[in-house]
């Protein structure tokens, strides 16, 4: 058989690396050889020694909470970083996606602007919304999200504990898991209006005002729920090392639950926060660099499921860097385009950890939680997702040159050892390593396991 294209280079597999090709044929993976030459093809992409992993998958990323990003924007940042697939938040700006018909709409958004594959998380409004999780479902959600926390009562609300108990035995019928942003909103609010009113508003306030407890003690409640629900938990952006403690009592008692932590918390801690300010501030914060150490254990150790970026394009009107004012600041940092490169300089250069491992934190693991269909690993039949590492190239973040439009980032004048040489979606290179290769619209909509079709 000969090939419409052939990837030379090495392959990092499932469980192992070789130097091979991959036989491409229709956007799908058709062969995959252990050797060099032996496949026939219409057009060769040969990376000799570069890594050639499977499709990278952001599974969290907000798109649409600043709306001047969108697809395009978004999707642009996540090909010149090496993301192939990335699932989008429901917080959209004006209309959470909280039935149907938005998401329909947000569908026709995606294969209009996209430039790389999406698909999106699905939420429900903060009382009287359960009746939409099933039409959701069936029209193609990856997963639910909601929050013990509220940032907006009508776009970002916190759900009462009831409505979580009926959202989390309706989300259970469907297959699907179910994420929570857990942080103990009591604790934090007080916190705050203590410190407001003490003029305790330099930038490591932000951490106090927001201690391990109220994340864990939050966490805690759904670990409960879900034990009596049996509902597939997800807990998004792990901050501390104590929560993944409490989930891993909560596996032994039969409880499914997964976690993800995101990049900043494994490669910066709260000293950050002194150092960039606004520009560092995330929910939940930097912590110490003793619980960034217990967070590697952890994740080294795979009690972690995956890493994600937690992207939103937060600017200097959003940031107020210069109000000296902690708590005016919005929270969360920009992440697509730098999280993969930050991740393999330090893990596989600098730590020398296999490369093996990094795929399955970006690549395997998240297609596995969220059953995202045909993703996650270079297998025959799968889709011919690849992101091309050149391990060899140095380069210096700009946050200048970001190509999402929040041209802020604490990682500005990092020196990175790995480039992202190629970003490939269904065989079809998106990104050459400099230049943005396809039109918007190449990308396509992904549907959860529960989409059913008409």
């Amino acid at each position: 058989m000969t090939f419409e294209k052939v990837i030379r280079g090495k392959l990092i597999l499932e469980n192992e690396m070789v130097m091979g090709e991959v036989g491409i044929y229709n956007g799908k993976i058709e062969e995959i050889s252990r050797e060099t030459g032996s496949l026939k093809y219409e057009e060769l992409l040969d990376f000799g020694e570069q890594y050639v992993f499977p499709g990278f998958i952001d599974a969290h990323v907000h798109c649409f909470s600043n709306p001047n990003e969108g697809f395009l924007s978004t999707s642009r940042a996540a090909a010149a970083g090496g993301i192939t697939t990335f699932v989008d938040m429901p917080y959209d700006v004006p209309d959470p996606i909280t039935n149907t018909e938005r998401f329909m709409e947000k569908a026709k958004r995606v294969e209009k602007d996209s430039l790389v594959d999406a698909g999106f998380w699905a939420t429900i409004t903060k009382t009287g919304g359960t009746d939409q999780i099933k039409p959701l479902a069936d029209a193609g959600a990856i997963a639910f999200k909601l929050s013990t926390i509220e940032a907006d009562p009508y776009r970002f609300p916190r759900i009462p504990d009831f409505e979580i108990l009926k959202a989390m035995k309706l989300v259970k019928e469907t297959g699907l898991s179910i994420g929570f942003h857990a942080e103990n909103e009591e604790i934090i609010a007080n916190l705050i209006k203590e410190y407001t009113e003490g003029n305790k508003i330099y930038p490591r306030a932000h951490m106090e005002t927001r201690p391990p407890i109220s994340e864990t003690s939050a966490v805690l409640k759904l670990l409960e729920f879900a034990y009596w629900t049996e509902v597939k938990l997800h807990i998004v952006h792990v901050s501390h090392p104590r929560t993944i403690e409490l989930i891993e009592m909560f596996k032994k008692q039969g409880v499914n639950v997964t976690s993800e932590t995101c990049y900043p918390y494994l490669l910066l801690n709260v000293n950050a926060l002194d150092q960039f300010g606004p520009k560092a501030k995330n929910n939940p914060p930097l912590r110490t660099e003793e619980d960034v150490k217990g967070l590697w254990d952890h994740l080294l150790h795979e009690k972690i499921d995956l890493i994600t970026s937690d992207h939103v394009a937060w600017g200097q009107e959003h940031k107020k860097i210069s109000e000296n004012h902690i708590f005016k600041s919005s929270a969360g940092l920009s992440g697509l385009e730098i999280m993969v490169p930050l991740l393999f300089d330090h893990m596989v250069v600098k730590e020398g950890i296999s490369p093996l491992k990094l795929a399955k934190f970006l690549s395997q693991y998240p297609a596995e939680v969220f059953q995202i269909p045909n993703k996650g690993k270079i297998a025959i039949g799968n889709d011919a997702d690849f992101t091309v590492i050149d391990p060899a190239a140095s380069w210096v973040i700009d946050e200048a040159k970001l190509r999402t439009n929040a041209k802020l980032t604490p990682f500005h004048g990092t020196q990175v050892q790995g480039k992202i040489a190629q970003t490939i979606v269904r065989g079809t290179t998106v990104y050459d390593g400099e230049h943005i290769k396809v039109e918007p619209g190449y990308g396509k909509l992904v549907r959860g396991a529960a989409y059913k079709r008409g």
